[in-house]
């Protein structure tokens, strides 16, 4: 199983490169915990979607000898104009093209059931286990793919509002639906979870146990086709809009919804937090310094993991 870690974000939110800011108490950044679980699920290469602006950063950290050589790293790149032949940036546009975009990136160093995570998200241990089980039963399979599945009130931040991907399932325990929101957070007096409707500002109130995308999804390699043909669609649909973005959600629901592929939930208790405003460091800092008291990680990362090779 491969690990694909979409860090090609600018973080124009938390001010910095923030993939790459320590937070654990030997400067490790939430990359590191994520490969840390994910090789404890039994992934066994890691594929980072970078920006060639910070390739030299990212080569000298995210080294396999700092994993103590149990996972395999490949690096592949996202950019503005990587685009299908016969398509341009638009004029204006500065935005990139998005989660799924950066996935299709990945596409000639997976060959295996892989994972989908962001670089700056801590899933929690758990998930990286439900998900990598899950993996393992597709072998040889096509067109069924797996989301984790968190609740919303486990994914917030104190710090602003935040965009999920909210779910629906059918009787099977298999996506519905899945529908980007954006400004959601806590309001008024009973602290509602409420999201905002961009199209005309109107409120709308979700339940704290509503199922939400948190982008950690489980495909196998015939997704890089399905990505490939739809995002033609997506550029010919969007050619005047300079901020559309092709999501991950968009193209998992267009599968969906056209009868093509099935995604299973898999939920988990797993609390989410990251690092979307610098406000938050503190916050995922003390979170970590619990689970490491806890007994869920060792104090220093990697030096444990090399003494345990």
């Amino acid at each position: 199983m491969t690990l694909v870690v979409l860090a090609a974000g600018m973080g124009s939110r938390y001010g910095s490169l923030k993939q790459m800011d320590g937070v654990g108490p030997a400067g490790e950044a939430i990359i590191d915990y994520s490969i840390y679980d994910a090789i404890r699920a039994g992934f066994t290469k890691v594929v980072f979607v970078i920006r060639h602006s910070f390739e030299e950063a990212f080569r000298e950290v995210f080294t396999p000898e700092r994993f103590g050589g149990r996972i395999a790293v490949e690096f592949v790149f996202q950019e503005l104009d990587y685009l299908p032949d016969g398509y341009r940036v638009p004029e204006g546009r500065e935005k990139p093209w998005g989660t799924n975009h950066a996935v299709m990136m990945a596409a000639s160093a997976v060959r295996e059931p892989f994972a989908v995570i962001n670089a700056d998200d801590f899933y929690g241990r758990e998930s990286y286990k439900i998900l990598g089980d899950y993996l393992q039963t597709l072998a040889g399979s096509k067109n069924r793919y797996a989301m984790v599945g968190f609740g919303i009130s486990n994914t917030l931040s104190d710090n602003g509002t935040v965009s999920r991907g909210v779910c629906s399932e059918d009787a099977s325990g298999n996506l519905a639906s899945i529908v980007e929101r954006h400004g959601i957070e806590r309001r008024g007096s009973d602290g509602r979870v409420v999201y905002v409707d961009p199209a005309d500002g109107s409120q709308h109130v979700l339940a704290d146990d509503t199922p939400v995308s948190m982008n950690m999804f489980g495909f196998t390699p015939d997704y890089f086709a399905h990505s490939e043909n739809y995002f033609r669609t997506f550029l010919d649909a969007n050619a005047g809009n300079l901020k559309a973005e092709f999501y991950i959600p968009l193209m998992v629901d267009t599968l969906i919804s056209g009868g093509v592929a099935s995604m299973r939930v898999l939920p988990t208790a797993s609390v989410w937090f990251g690092v979307t405003y610098k406000a938050d460091k503190p916050m995922v800092e003390e979170r970590i310094r619990a689970l490491i008291a806890a007994g869920e990680y060792p104090a220093s990362l990697w030096a444990a993991t090399a003494a345990a090779k």
